[in-house]
Formats: C-alpha cells, structure tokens, sequence
C-alpha cells in the first residue's frame, strides 16, 4: 500500500485534529473526484517505519490518524490501523469510497462510507450518499449530520 502526502486537516473527522493520509491506486473512479492522481499506483509504501516517522513527528499535534482511501487492500488498512492503535493513543479513521461496510469495522474509531457522487454532494450536503459512523462500543453509530450546518 502506498500513500501520495498527508496534511493535518480539521474537517474531516468532527471534534479531532487528524492527519489525513492520502492512499493511492483506489479502484472506485468516482465520477467527479477531486483527486484523480490518486487512482493510481504512485507514491511511497506506506509501511510501520512511514507510520513511525509520522507519528514522531507529527503525534502531539493531532489527536486521530485518518486512512483517505485504501480500499485496494483493505485488510492492510485495518492491519495497519491496529498498529496506530499500539503505538499511540490516537483515535483512528478510515475514509472508504465503498458502498458498504468493511468488515473491520472495529479497528476504527470512524469510518466514511460511499462513494463521492456529485449529484448529491460531499458530507456537507444533507442528501449525500456517503456517510461518517462513529464507533461506540463496536456499534456503528451514523454522525453524518455533524456535518450539516444550520442556515
């Protein structure tokens, strides 16, 4: 698995500074992407010593590691995940591009489901298609509201 760059981000998981690691060669082709050069194979492998390096560096500014992608191979995510989980006390998240729910589920504090479909927007808009669930108690509980701003 190899990511493109991360960014420390404060909009994608509610509540929590994350960092947002870019996963590449993703097989949705979401009509509409905003990030097409992630569909393909390019980048550095992500790996424990890139997830040490990152996490040395940039683990007392954030407060949840994010996963933006890897649905090619999603048990290394949640292999992965699991190591976040060992080495710090980071919450931990992944955005899927897929329809349904990974069966790793309880690796995550969060998950995004669905695929990016512009006819119905991103999380901020009240009729998308995707979805954030929080993990409570290994119940996946649906926040996608968190996102919607009253007008």
């Amino acid at each position: 698995m190899k990511y493109y760059n991360f960014d420390i981000v404060f909009q994608e998981i509610p509540d929590e500074v994350t960092l947002a690691v870019n996963i590449t060669n993703c097989p949705n082709g979401c009509k509409g992407c905003h990030s097409p050069h992630l569909h393909h194979d390019i980048g550095m492998n992500l790996d424990e010593n890139e997830i040490d390096q990152l996490l040395t560096k940039y683990g007392r500014q954030i407060t949840c590691f994010c996963f933006m992608g890897g649905d090619a191979t999603p048990k290394e995510v949640a292999r992965l995940a699991g190591y976040v989980r060992r080495k710090s006390a980071l919450k931990v998240a992944w955005y899927s591009g897929k329809k349904q729910f990974p069966e790793t589920f309880p690796s995550f504090d969060y998950v995004k489901t669905g695929p990016y479909q512009p006819e119905y927007g991103g999380l901020k808009c009240r009729n998308t298609n995707q979805r954030l669930y929080r993990n409570l108690d290994g119940k996946p509980v649906d926040i996608t509201s968190r996102f919607w701003k009253s007008v």
